[in-house]
């Protein structure tokens, strides 16, 4: 395992930072309202890249002083690892680019992050093995198997890119169209099922117009972030058939506000268990694909603090990013810069790892303790939901940041 890179930014070199050299996450900053700004974080500082260029240190075409990291990522991975080669050289303990860096630290708690790249589509799968075989308990009544077609294919589809937001914003209860059982006909209203779904969203770098190898996924994918499918069960229940999710989760997804590199997470890479039936050619890994990331959620009631309701870990999915890229590009779909790739929710074999809400009350009927005096079977209004996550080195994490929301109560 990797050793920590000691930098000269004192806070990066703490064993509890969640950015340390190894790590260098890409991020958009702004000061007193001001247009958002490329940066990195290190440690508890964030470096100035758009100062950077803008001074002559670096020189990416204009590319980190575009406002967001698409552009930079349609320059490809030369670049990528151009930059991130020069930053872990120019940050490291000893460097003589301190003197001319030090002017573009800015402390992290002085800035505000803002949407890290411009998402071009958004797609979201279903690819938890445990995830898929509690839905199938709780909806239709079965053992745990799951429909024929999962153990070949992953299953996803189609979201929408236009009500992505970041960290921080709060989102607002979806109405819908809800068919409780006990009632003969539909009506509209608020969700009264709302839920979080705990996601890892990878984002592609590079265009395509054909179909990309599980193998050269990774020099497709840009990086990665934390992600929250917010899903109104209610309204799923009723709209899902035959043709799955519709408005239960148009409302909203929201994302960690930076992203961690396909580098950053390179020696983190762990292979998939379980493997039920062989998969076709275009879809079998040679090498790991799958990432040891250790996931949280937490709950805070409007009176009350964090509760973490929730432990898991990335490395339980049955299908990886590359595997779900992989088939997305299969019937020569194309890919765009900026297009996102949600992992669908990620549950672990035990009862305290399930991703959503659904999976850890049983669809309510198992409310989750936060307090001696309150609980919760669904998302209440006024409620944060929090997702965490990091890798564990030795003696460094590479983490994410928060992938934080508060609840809003439906528009009348």
């Amino acid at each position: 395992m990797t050793d920590l890179i000691r930098s000269w930014v004192e806070s990066a070199n703490a064993k509890t930072t969640e950015f340390p050299l190894n790590n260098l996450p890409y991020g958009v900053f702004s000061q007193d309202g001001n247009s958002g700004r490329s940066c990195t974080a290190i440690g508890a500082k964030v470096l100035d890249l758009h100062g950077l260029e803008d001074a002559g240190l670096i020189d990416f075409g204009g590319a980190l002083r575009a406002g967001d990291w698409s552009s930079f990522m349609s320059l490809g991975k030369r670049e990528w690892d151009r930059l991130r080669t020069y930053l872990q050289e120019a940050l490291a303990e000893g460097s003589d680019a301190e003197r001319a860096l030090a002017p573009h630290i800015i402390s992290l708690a002085d800035v505000q992050l803002l949407m890290p790249f411009t998402v071009s589509e958004f797609t979201d799968f279903y690819a938890s093995r445990h995830h898929a075989s509690n839905v199938g308990r709780i909806l239709r009544g079965t053992n745990g198997e799951v429909p024929p077609n999962w153990l070949h294919i992953p299953i996803g589809y189609n979201g929408r890119a236009s009500s992505i937001a970041v960290s921080g914003t709060d989102v607002r209860r979806p109405n819908g169209q809800l068919k409780p059982k006990d009632e003969t006909m539909p009506r509209f209203g608020p969700s009264e099922r709302f839920d979080f779904e705990l996601e890892f969203g990878a984002i592609v770098g590079q265009p395509s117009s054909g179909l990309i190898s599980v193998e050269t996924a990774f020099e497709n994918i840009f990086g990665y972030v934390l992600l929250n499918d917010w899903s109104a069960r209610d309204v799923q229940a009723w709209e899902y058939q035959p043709l799955g999710p519709f408005q239960s989760k148009a409302a909203a997804t929201t994302i960690s506000p930076w992203i961690v590199t396909t580098a950053a997470l390179e020696p983190f890479r762990v292979a998939a268990t379980g493997r039920e039936l062989p998969l076709l050619d275009y879809l079998q890994e040679g090498s790991p694909m799958l990432y040891d990331v250790e996931l949280e959620v937490a709950l805070a009631p409007p009176s009350g603090i964090d509760t973490v309701i929730t432990r898991t870990n990335y490395k339980y999915m049955y299908y990886s990013s590359a595997q779900q890229l992989a088939h997305h590009t299969s019937s020569g779909c194309p890919m765009r810069v900026g297009d996102l790739l949600g992992s669908g929710t990620i549950s672990g074999p035990e009862k305290t790892s399930r991703g959503c809400m659904m999976e850890l009350t049983w669809n309510g009927q198992e409310p989750v303790e936060l307090s001696s005096s309150e609980s919760r079977g669904f998302i209440e209004d006024g409620d944060t939901v929090t997702i965490r996550g990091h890798a564990q080195g030795a003696g460094f994490r590479v983490g994410f940041g928060a992938c934080s929301n508060r609840v809003l109560p439906a528009k009348g």
